[in-house]
């Protein structure tokens, strides 16, 4: 199987030299799950082959309804790990790299996120989200002939979500009528520590409440919810989307650079 065969229908549309470009691209993913694993998939069928992938979670029953590397097999699986497999299974000479862990304010200090050329965060926590923002959106990026900021982009609340006509991109400060960006907004401004530029952020301004019976549903299936506020119902057809509009990010920002 060539490569070339693989990404036939991407040089098509790119063109050949888009390819290499795509290749060449670092990407860190934070969070792989319902937003985080479909921009993975995206990226690398799209060309894309530098791929690191951080988040601490197994993967658990409750993920199979909307998280790509979630499956009755997988069940238990370092969710990194079942990603990796996954995507190596689509272009073995990807280079994959699956990081099982947190990032918070005691791993922090182990990625250098000046390495790469896009950052997205797809993580749950409010604290360590918001941590995240801050740290992206400082660096600047360490192997460029010409230092330039890290692209850096955002998922902002994919749960309590149905219709997926009203997801959309906007900058951070701009979202509308999206609680986690209104509480990480809350949050910046009353520790006065504030993101060191603009970022694009996926969103919907869409509020379904969970229904009543959910007043009766445990999760029993071993889902992490570490540092989550609450346990929400969410569907693949609108996370999916989240996760490959972030995916679209980097790769119209890379088709436009020269």
């Amino acid at each position: 199987m060539k490569r070339s065969d693989i990404f036939n229908r991407t040089a098509l549309l790119t063109g050949t030299a888009k390819l290499e470009e795509f290749a060449s691209k670092r990407v860190i993913i934070f969070g792989v799950g319902g937003v985080g694993s479909w921009t993975a998939e995206t990226l690398v069928r799209t060309g894309y082959t530098d791929i690191t992938l951080v988040d601490a979670d197994r993967v658990a029953v409750s993920n199979i309804n909307r998280q790509l590397p979630a499956t009755s097999s997988t069940v238990g699986e370092v969710k990194v790990d079942a990603m990796k497999h996954h995507l190596l299974d689509i272009n073995p000479e990807a280079n994959i790299t699956a990081i099982h862990g947190f990032y918070n304010p005691e791993t922090a200090p182990d990625y250098d996120l000046t390495a790469y050329d896009y950052i997205v965060d797809a993580i749950d926590s409010l604290s360590d989200k918001a941590l995240l923002i801050i740290r992206a959106t400082e660096a600047v990026a360490a192997t460029a002939s010409s230092p330039r900021p890290v692209k850096f982009y955002s998922s902002m609340g994919a749960a309590l979500k149905l219709d997926p006509s009203r997801i959309s991109v906007a900058e951070f400060w701009k979202v509308t009528g999206c609680p986690l960006a209104a509480s990480l907004r809350r949050k910046f401004k009353k520790s006065g520590d504030f993101p060191r530029r603009k970022f694009q952020c996926v969103y919907s301004d869409e509020l379904v409440p969970n229904h009543p019976d959910s007043a009766s549903l445990t999760d029993t299936s071993g889902a992490l919810s570490y540092r989550k506020a609450s346990t929400n119902g969410s569907l693949m057809h609108i996370t999916s989307i989240f996760g490959i509009t972030l995916a679209s990010l980097i790769i119209r920002d890379t088709l436009k650079r020269n």
